[in-house]
């Protein structure tokens, strides 16, 4: 697996003319020219520019690239588990072309000085556009709000906030924070978990965990934060936006917001639209993560939920681990799971194998809702002439065997591990440049690249 390490100034980026291709997999195949920034034509019996690159889209399908709210890139601090080259190299393989990095490195993003620092790192890898999101608290430690407005007038340009991995929990620095984000045109992004209520647990509450023994986490603890902070953003008249949705309760109480004209969103994971509690029957930690599996009947809920739009996207909570973290005793192991490679599998999985979305749906919850929730207007935008060249490429017929060593992240907890799952990334391009094509990442002209 090839991977970026560091680019220089970068070139004007040749044409790519991609022949017979299905935009969202509708009607009869067309040619689609991608210019500089731009998509540039699109028809039949395109003519090719002299110097453009030629790919043959026959049986695929064409998308608006992907865009995660959701992401650990683990830099600055455990470079040892992910850096953002190496979750950029995994993000550009999975179809993406933006994400968002979750705040809860070491140093904590707190602060203009580490927001800044990860945008222009992932402008030097150059292959998704990396996205920092800021914390809503200093040290993430929910006493005392961070500089958001700093962060938001930085290099970065901060619009999402989140102290994720941890709650904030304490009600009045969260209506504080909402009443700020109004003012400021940002996001707060709450990890809804009540810690008085998951003091010690490590697995969902009821029947596999009291039988194996495993300390119980309730539903209780995610769905009285989303419903606290659903009237904190309705007293607050902003936005809240509910990070890894996982229980039936949650897809009811945002249904409810939103009736009573509360400007809440949520996304659910990939792994939380497949796996359930189960799979604790192994006491394998690669299963531990945060908020734990649930219930079978929790993800029915949640592929009904997304399905109706009361979830509004999907996003990977990528969370990169090392292997000491991972094998280890149940109880002392890290939560979390790799997941920018194989979101879009476990999507057409889960949601369009059954007929709960065609691909215009796929578009919406994993394009084009995620850049409209956090105001990005140079993503999920149509596959038009004119909008940004950011497109994925994708297989429906293809099936390939999940290894984690072959992923491009630094680490291996991959729950889907020896899994074989539907559809295939074939190419990603950002702006019109070519990042990702059959399995390997695309180095950017002068850039520096190693094995």
């Amino acid at each position: 697996m090839t991977h970026p390490s560091g680019t220089g100034d970068t070139p004007v980026t040749p044409q790519v003319l991609i022949r017979n291709v299905r935009l969202y997999g509708e009607g009869d195949p067309v040619d689609v020219l991608l210019g500089d920034e731009q998509i540039l034509e699109i028809g039949t019996a395109v003519a090719a520019p002299a110097d453009a690159s030629i790919i043959d889209g026959t049986g695929q399908i064409m998308l608006p690239g992907f865009v995660d709210l959701h992401t650990h890139l683990r830099e600055p601090g455990r470079e040892d588990t992910e850096t953002i080259e190496t979750g950029s190299a995994a993000a550009a393989l999975g179809g993406y072309t933006a994400v968002f990095a979750m705040a809860n490195t070491d140093p904590v993003a707190d602060s203009v000085v580490i927001t800044d620092h990860v945008w222009r790192r992932g402008q030097e890898c150059g292959l998704v556009d990396v996205h920092p999101v800021g914390a809503v608290t200093v040290g993430l430690e929910g006493k005392q709000l961070a500089e958001m407005g700093t962060m938001a007038a930085g290099l970065g340009q901060v619009k999402m906030f989140s102290d994720d991995g941890k709650c904030v929990y304490d009600p009045l620095i969260m209506r504080r924070a909402l009443e700020y984000s109004g003012s400021l045109g940002v996001l707060i992004a709450q990890h809804a978990e009540e810690p008085r209520l998951t003091v010690g647990a490590v697995a969902h509450e009821g029947p596999t965990a009291a039988r194996l023994g495993l300390a119980g986490w309730p539903r209780a603890a995610e769905e009285s934060i989303v419903a606290r902070d659903a009237l904190l953003a309705r007293d607050a008249g902003a936005r809240v936006h509910i990070c890894h949705a996982s229980t039936a309760g949650t897809v009811a109480l945002v249904e409810w917001a939103r009736a009573q004209g509360i400007s809440i969103s949520a996304e659910v994971t990939p792994h939380h639209l497949l796996l359930d509690d189960s799979r604790l029957e192994t006491y394998d930690a690669v299963n531990k993560v945060n908020p734990p599996l649930r219930e079978r009947s929790d993800v029915e809920a949640l592929r009904r939920g997304l399905a109706a739009g009361t979830i509004d996207c999907v996003a990977t909570d990528h969370a990169p681990h090392a292997e000491q973290d991972k094998c280890c005793e149940f109880s002392q192991a890290r939560p979390g799971m790799l997941g920018l490679e194989t979101a879009l599998s476990i999507v057409i999985e889960t949601m369009v194998r059954p007929g709960l979305l065609d691909w215009r749906g796929v578009a919406k919850v994993m394009s084009e809702r995620p850049a409209q929730i956090v105001g990005l207007d140079d993503q999920g935008r149509p596959l038009a002439v004119g909008e940004p060249a950011n497109v994925v490429l994708v297989d429906p017929d293809a099936e390939w065997t999940v290894s984690g060593p072959d992923l491009a992240s630094i680490s291996h907890n991959t729950p889907y591990e020896a899994m074989t799952l539907p559809g295939k990334v074939t190419v990603t391009a950002l702006r019109g440049r070519i990042t990702a094509r059959d399995g390997a990442v695309v180095p950017r002209p002068g850039g520096k690249w190693a094995l």
